[in-house]
Formats: structure tokens, C-alpha cells, sequence
């Protein structure tokens, strides 16, 4: 009886052990950026003066918006398997677009659409030649971002485009209780892609493909 215990309980201790290994792996792989960046807040808030006042905590909020927008889609590329090297180009050339348009007819609707259309003509353009022709998406998206930065650079004749419209500055200098407005456009983003990759199935599937595209595909 007694070797019957001593059995189990190696067994049960030999088993516990790699289990713990990998909670520990899925713990790094899943918080040690949060927390890795987190860290680095509170060692700025310690050591900076200042640095948590409301005027730099505005001015920290506004200047990651744009980038927190982006690295939003740039999530599903990640957990996708792939990575987009177009996505500054295309913000470049959507915001001369979009100034283009909004001077032209004074319709910062128009101007907001064509700059959403943009975007979501070369993302399609990607993707088709990624999965469609099996070109590998550096070298697709490094090509799409060559060429989007040259048409910037031909719609906006090589000059700055200005915009007079006093409507689409609510998008960089409005508030809502206090809050600018790009800050909020970032959190809601966060939220919504974020839903979207954890609690759907499409965000299930992207995952699926970039953990093993092989296995995604034969699970159907």
C-alpha cells in the first residue's frame, strides 16, 4: 500500500510540475508587456516631476492616439501570423486624402469617408495578394508602402495640405467632460478591437490561424 502511495504521489508531483511550467509561459506570454509597461509608468511618475500632472497626462494621451489607433488593427495582423509595414504609409497618405477632400468641397464627412476608403482599398489590395498569391506579407505590405507614399506625395503635389473647415478640428482640439476627444476615439477602439479579437469567432479564428494555419484550415 505504502508503494502504491509513493507511486501516486511521484506521479501526481511529476505531473503538477511541467503544468506549472506552463502557466508560468502562458503568465510572461500574456501580462509581461502590460506589465513591462507599467513598470515603466511608475518609475516615470516616481522620477519625473510632473509628469502626473493633468497637462502631461493630456499631452502623453494625445500623442499615443493616433499610434494606439493603429497598433489596434495591427493586432489582428500580429495575431494573424503576418505584420503590415504599409500601416504609416497609409495613415500618411489617408490624412492627405482626407485634407484634400475636405478642402475641396468643405464636407469633412466626405473628407473623413475618402480617408476610410483609402484605407480599406489597400487593405483589401493586401490581403488578396497575401492569401490569394501567397506572396509573404513583408514584402507585400513593403511594396503597398512604397506606393501609397508615393501617392501622397502626387496628390498633395509635395506641399503641405491645409484645412480651414472649423468642424474637423473637433477631431484633434475637442472635448468631452474635459477629455479630448482623440483620447476617447482610442479607448473606444481599444475596447471594440479588443471584444472583437477575445469574444467573437472571427477574432477566435484569426487567432486559430496564427497559433498553426495548417491545423485552422483542417479544423474548417
Amino acid at each position: 500500500m505504502n508503494n502504491k502511495k509513493e507511486v501516486r504521489m511521484s506521479t501526481e508531483s511529476s505531473l503538477q510540475a511541467p503544468r506549472q511550467g506552463m502557466n508560468l509561459r502562458r503568465f510572461v506570454d500574456d501580462w509581461v508587456m502590460l506589465l513591462a509597461a507599467v513598470g515603466i509608468f511608475l518609475l516615470c511618475a516616481v522620477f519625473i516631476d510632473n509628469f502626473m500632472s493633468p497637462l502631461n497626462m493630456r499631452g502623453l494621451g494625445l500623442a499615443i492616439s493616433t499610434v494606439g489607433i493603429a497598433a489596434c488593427t495591427m493586432l489582428f495582423c500580429l495575431a494573424s501570423g503576418h505584420f503590415d509595414l504599409s500601416v504609416g504609409s497609409v495613415l500618411a497618405c489617408s490624412g492627405v486624402i482626407a485634407g484634400i477632400v475636405i478642402r475641396d468641397t468643405d464636407s469633412v464627412f466626405l473628407g473623413v469617408s475618402a480617408a476610410l476608403a483609402l484605407g480599406l482599398v489597400v487593405g483589401l489590395i493586401n490581403g488578396i495578394v497575401i492569401a490569394k498569391l501567397r506572396i509573404n506579407a513583408l514584402i507585400a505590405t513593403l511594396a503597398t508602402m512604397q506606393i501609397v507614399r508615393g501617392l501622397a506625395y502626387i496628390f498633395s503635389n509635395g506641399k503641405a495640405v491645409g484645412v480651414s473647415n472649423e468642424d474637423f478640428f473637433i477631431f484633434g482640439n475637442g472635448q468631452i467632460y474635459g477629455v479630448p476627444v482623440p483620447i476617447l476615439i482610442t479607448i473606444a477602439c481599444f475596447m471594440f478591437f479588443g471584444w472583437l479579437l477575445n469574444y467573437t469567432t472571427y477574432g477566435r479564428n484569426t487567432m486559430a490561424i496564427g497559433g498553426n494555419q495548417e491545423a485552422a484550415l483542417l479544423a474548417g
